[in-house]
Parts: structure tokens; sequence; C-alpha cells
């Protein structure tokens, strides 16, 4: 009896001195990141484009960064899980802007295909390659040059390009912008185009010698309260959770034909890894299931105007400003952020992004899966 107590003893006192083994990959040589909205950390404010004004960026930032959220996006939780710094934006001139570790190229409002002239965004994801190969080039012209050895602290070395993390999050700006004049049955035969786009997109990154990617499938376009406001006026057209079933529909056949591109990019680049992130699931999960995962409004947007049920106007938008009845009103945020999924009624709050990101992390919704300690790159867990 005595041995066994010590034993247990032992044991356990194994595991309170002994380190938690971490994984023996080391982070990436450098992210270089192509999206939208819910990548972007500045590139759209960067450009002149757009303006974001408080109470964006109060939660972590303290005031607005560029990002479309009250702190924190997805993209800034994985690159902590992988002990990086937060990706500088392409287009981020002013200061000593630092890509050592990467850049990002994602801009609000952005879309795989060409923009059309009512598109927010000029920054296509062709554009945004077009920009990668720029940057790469210019990188590589001022390292090689004389004196080139100072830019060892600020830009990629010429080996980061191929051992990097390239990151791939768009596709929902382009099914947003068919809804406005076409039907689900006028959308479904338009997907296809997108990723022929896509696919162009993947191989040209691929011929500079990327053969890290990481594909994020679009989320539940439906439940988005600016969505709701225009398409969800009639209760037949909603689905369980209160999201517009057309578009939720959409959503689901892109990415299932995403996800079929992306084992053929699996099988075409024997020489790469390509990874397929399965995001829609993981946020259709945090709608159904808001309640028990801590939030108290699934839909519902923090910072708005209208209020209940969607606190969304898309002429009057989180903290913008205008007269209302004579009367000067700058659109405000809820109390507390973090108990609500939505943040603007387009964008996800930090809460959240956060939750979103511990489920990419624990390697079940991908393809292939991972383990959390097996996965390359994903060694600082901190969610």
């Amino acid at each position: 009896m005595l041995m066994a107590v010590f034993q247990i003893f032992f044991f356990f006192f194994f595991l309170l001195c002994v380190p938690i083994a971490r994984s023996s990959h080391s982070s990436p040589a450098a992210v270089f990141n192509f999206g939208d909205s819910n990548s972007d950390t500045g590139c759209l404010v960067d450009a002149g484009i757009e303006t974001v004004h408080p109470p964006y960026g109060y939660l972590f930032f303290g005031k607005p960064s560029g990002r479309y959220c009250d702190g924190r996006l997805v993209i800034d939780f994985l690159m902590d899980a992988m002990a990086m710094p937060f990706l500088t934006p392409y287009l981020d001139s002013i200061g000593l802007p630092n890509f050592r570790k990467g850049c990002n190229y994602a801009a609000a409002g952005s879309t795989v295909l060409p923009p059309t002239f009512t598109s927010v965004s000029p920054f296509s994801l062709n554009i945004q390659v077009n920009q990668f190969l720029h940057f790469k080039a210019r990188v590589l012209e001022l390292r090689a040059a004389k004196g080139g050895k100072k830019f060892d602290k600020y830009l990629p070395a010429e080996d980061d390009f191929k051992k990097g993390l390239y990151m791939f999050n768009i596709g929902q700006n382009d099914l947003n912008r068919a809804f406005y004049n076409q039907t689900l049955d006028q959308v479904i035969p338009f997907i296809p185009s997108i990723l022929a786009e896509f696919e162009t997109g993947v191989q040209r990154v691929y011929e500079q010698g990327a053969r890290n990617f990481w594909i994020h499938n679009t989320g539940p376009l439906g439940c988005l309260a600016q969505n709701l406001v225009r398409f969800g006026t009639d209760p037949s057209k909603l689905d369980e959770f209160g999201c517009i079933s057309s578009h939720n529909q959409a959503a689901k056949l892109f990415n299932l034909q995403l996800h079929a591109l992306s084992k053929q990019l699996q099988a075409r680049y024997t020489d790469a890894s390509v990874t397929y992130v399965d995001v829609h699931t993981i946020k259709l999960n945090l709608i159904a299931n808001y309640s028990q995962l801590g939030f108290e409004q699934p839909i519902m947007a923090c910072c708005g105007y209208g209020g209940p049920p969607f606190n969304f106007d898309n002429t009057f938008r989180c903290g913008s400003t205008k007269t209302v009845n004579g009367t000067v009103v700058t659109v405000g945020r809820c109390n507390d952020s973090s108990k609500y999924v939505s943040w603007d009624g387009i964008h996800y709050s930090e809460a959240a992004n956060k939750y979103v990101s511990s489920q990419i992390l624990t390697g079940k919704y991908s393809d292939p899966p991972f383990s959390p300690h097996k996965m390359p790159y994903l060694v600082n867990r901190k969610l």
C-alpha cells in the first residue's frame, strides 16, 4: 500500500516538475497573408480608401488599428500562437514598418474576382498577388545591393519566401456582392469562376517558390446582420438559427468546391503542404451554441444603430457620426463586446475571433487534420 501511494505521489510530482514537451517545429520563417476584412490589419485604411473611427480597436489596441474589430482578428491570434509578431500591412508606409516576419496584403472589401465600379476595395486577389511579387522582387533587390545587410532587421531573407507560410482567406465578398442582384439559382453557377481565379492566384504564388499553404473557407454569410437587414425580412427564408438560408447554402456550396480544389492542389503540389481549414463549421457552431460558450447575442451587432433585433443600419455604421432629428449622433458600442459574436454587424468581435482561433488550433477542422503538438508552426498555444 505504501509503495502504491509513493508511486502515485511520484507520478504527480513528475507532471508538476517536468516541463510539458513542446513541438520540435520552429515558427515559420515568415507569413504572407491574402484576404479581405476578416484578416485585414490595416491595408484599406493605409490606402486612404476608408477610415475607421473609435470605438474600433478599443478593447486591445486602445484605439483604431486599421482592423474592422473591437480588438484582435483570427490572424492575430494565429500569429501569437506561432510566437510571431502581428503582420504589418503591405501599405503601411509611415514610421519604420517591419516586414521581417512577413507581410499582409489582405484589404477589407476585397474579392477574388476583379473589382467592379461598385467595389469597396480595388485590391482583388490578383492585385494582392501582384503586390506580393513586387514586394519579393524589391526585397531581393535591396538585400542583394551593397549595404543590404542593414535590412536584416526589417525584411525577409531570400530563403524565407520558400520556407514561409502562405495564408488565403478570401471569397466572402464575391458571394455577398453576387446576391445584391442575383438569386441563389444564379449565384451557384457563378461559384466556379471565383474558384478558377482563386486557383490562378495560388498557382502564381506557388511558382514563386511558396510551399506551405493554409486555405480558410468562408463563414455563414446568412448570419451577418448586414445581410439579414436587407434579405432576412421574410421569416420563411430563414433557417433554424435565424440566418438566411440562401446565403448559407451558397457559402456551403462554395466551401465544398473550395475543399475539392484544395484536394486537387494537395495532389498536384507533391512537394508542398496544402491545408484546408473549415472556418464555416466553427462559426456556425458558435452561433448555434452561443449561450453555452458564454455569449449573449449570436447575431445582433454590439456597435451599431437601430436597436434589436440586428442593431445595424448600412447608412449609419459603427463609429460614424451624423445628425438625426436635429441631434448629432455618433454610433457607439454595447457595454461588453465580449458577450457579442458580432462586433459591427459585418465582422466578428475579438471574443468570437478568439474562440474561432482556439478551434482552428485543435486541428480537427483542417484537412489534413493535425495534432496541436505535431502541427508545424503552431507551437505556442496560449488560447
